[in-house]
């Protein structure tokens, strides 16, 4: 089968999976998306060494080909107490520690963090970096348990992530916003509340996280600026059986303490 993208009619399937279970897909993700970085001249970002590939709370969502042999795009969800801090907190302690305290008062109940968002050229204009990826991110949290959702967004992911509930968390950096990944971009905090409820989200943005949350399994033609592309929805993630929530909060809670100990702990020169 041919695994590039047929640009009549355009078909991808779009598989969410927890990092641990499928080295292959990961290391296919990286590649995509590192060529998109260095494409905008990004060079450096906390998980440039890409430890999430063994963090037993990274899920992963891919735009692939129906063979799975070429991946268009793709994001991540990590959870709060995994094998590394939230990608958040790793680009933003240094600039304001309070994310840590901010990170846990949500964590208490599960909380995560979108990350890793890319499409690659081949696939730009269909909504999939901007739309479709940032929905099913919001459906499989809830899939997995988390009551809350965290981003770190560029300029021009703050509309989308409104549109499904995000709200710009003013409380940290400078009303939100930070200097990253380079002191000529800039990013801004935003922080879905209500994972299960959606209480904020745009209705359309809504009714179909809702559609997709009943059948992670399904078929859509969706469509942008009159462009259809047929989206294969997998995204029911294999093993969870195997995940467990509430160990991982307890993790992040002795992460937390262990930084707040750190903190207290004065420099010796």
């Amino acid at each position: 089968m041919e695994n590039g993208l047929n640009k009549e009619k355009p078909e991808v399937r779009l598989r969410a999976f927890r990092a641990i279970d499928d080295p292959e897909t990961c290391e296919l993700f990286i590649q995509g998306h590192i060529h998109v970085l260095t494409s905008i001249g990004v060079t450096k970002v906390t998980s440039s060494k890409n430890e999430w590939t063994k963090n037993p709370a990274a899920f992963v969502m891919v735009v692939e080909s129906l063979d799975r042999k070429k991946v268009f795009g793709g994001a991540r969800v990590h959870v709060a107490g995994g094998s590394q801090p939230l990608p958040i907190e790793q680009a933003t302690s240094a600039m304001d520690p309070g994310i840590f305290d901010l990170v846990w008062h949500f964590a208490q109940q599960g909380t995560g963090e979108l990350c890793g968002l890319w499409n690659s050229r081949e696939i730009a204009g269909y909504g999939i970096g901007s739309i479709f990826l940032i929905r099913t991110a919001v459906a499989i949290s809830y899939q997995i348990g988390i009551q809350s959702l965290f981003a770190l967004c560029a300029p021009y992911t703050i509309p989308p992530g409104e549109a499904v509930g995000m709200e710009i968390e003013k409380s940290i950096g400078n009303d939100g916003t930070f200097y990253y990944p380079k002191l000529d971009l800039v990013a801004t905090t935003m922080l879905l509340k209500d994972v299960p409820i959606l209480s904020k989200a745009f209705e359309e943005d809504k009714n179909a996280i809702l559609k997709i949350r009943e059948n992670l399994n399904i078929t859509r033609v969706e469509v942008l600026r009159k462009k259809e592309i047929t989206i294969h929805y997998a995204i029911q993630i294999p093993n969870l059986d195997q995940w467990d929530l509430k160990a991982t909060i307890i993790q992040a809670k002795k992460s937390f303490l262990k930084s707040k100990i750190n903190d207290s702990v004065p420099e010796i020169i």
